[in-house]
């Protein structure tokens, strides 16, 4: 019985669905161990990452002011937009873009994954080397289709395309915080 449950799990990759995560579970046992060596369970991320801009989706039109916490004025500015929605999601982000840049893995911009995090320059830290994170001045979130998700200036909160003219110019770099 022992056996038939090894080589079952050995050569067995199935997904179950727990509380709305798609969950991949797959098991090594190898030939000459009697153990179970190694189990490896990955969690799809699609879920996640949709919720990422389905929350931040729900504030399009929140004002922006720099320094803003949105729980005590009910306002953002950039980081805290990015921080809160990803709380809301379970994720904690540190304060500020900077930060948050150095809190993830870094990504190529052709691999862009809706839920990451996207940096731009702005006037004030153009000056800084490309390859300096006093770079950065401005955080988002990557909501796919070439779209940033962010705040800023007036409007609030809203989308931008990164293709577009100052967008392509100040992108920066990004980072995957949901692996």
């Amino acid at each position: 019985m022992k056996k038939l449950l090894k080589l079952t799990l050995a050569s067995i990759v199935f997904s179950t669905t727990i509380f709305g995560f798609t969950t991949n579970i797959s098991a090594n046992t190898g030939s000459t161990s009697s153990s179970l060596q190694s189990a490896q369970i990955t969690s799809t991320t699609q879920n996640v990452r949709s919720n990422i801009i389905r929350t931040g989706h729900r504030f399009l039109g929140v004002p922006y002011r720099l320094g803003a916490e949105y729980e005590t004025s009910r306002r953002f500015d950039c980081s805290s937009f990015t921080q809160y929605v990803y709380k809301r999601n379970g994720i904690s982000l540190p304060r500020g873009a900077r930060a948050q840049y150095n809190h993830g893995v870094k990504v190529a911009r052709n691999d862009l994954r809706p839920g990451d995090l996207v940096f731009f320059s702005t006037k004030a830290t153009l000056k800084y080397s490309r390859y300096s994170v006093k770079r950065i001045g401005h955080v988002g979130i990557y909501a796919g289709k070439n779209r940033v998700l962010h705040t800023y200036g007036k409007g609030g909160v809203k989308y931008n395309t990164m293709s577009s003219g100052w967008w392509d110019k100040h992108y920066v770099g990004a980072v995957r915080v949901i692996r």
